[in-house]
């Protein structure tokens, strides 16, 4: 299997909902450095995962739709806990969503998954993978 990885970070406010999350119930922020990597196994005809550029600059984007926002405020995460391992998959969502509408170019196509992973700290960091 053939990876590429990417990099981007991302800063949010949110806050959580239930006893586990103890002082994370108050609205807190935090800022995560967010890794997208593209999976295939085999090389597209230019022997590459997917264009490092393309790939770079659609995680930029999907990020900028999170970035600096209060989530506790966005409509699309209404009542839910917007938790680490949950925002890793709406990152690697939207990033297939991006892929299967070509904006990540023709040979991307032939990806076979995405993993994100948002890391919380230097200590702390959870994942998402999907197939494609």
């Amino acid at each position: 299997m053939f990876s590429i990885t990417v990099r981007d970070h991302l800063m949010i406010a949110h806050s959580f909902r239930g006893e586990v999350f103890g002082p994370a119930q108050r609205l807190h922020g935090a800022t995560f450095l967010v890794d997208a990597t593209f999976r295939r196994a085999e090389l597209d005809d230019d022997n590459i995962v997917v264009d490092i550029g393309l790939a770079t600059q659609e995680l930029g984007e999907v990020v900028s739709e999170l970035n600096y926002r209060n989530l506790d405020n966005e409509p699309d995460f209404a009542d839910t806990n917007t938790s680490t391992e949950f925002l890793a998959k709406v990152i690697a969502d939207r990033l297939a969503e991006r892929v299967h509408k070509g904006a990540l170019g023709e040979g991307a196509r032939g990806l076979s998954g995405i993993a994100v992973t948002l890391h919380e700290s230097h200590i702390a960091w959870a994942s998402y993978e999907r197939g494609l």
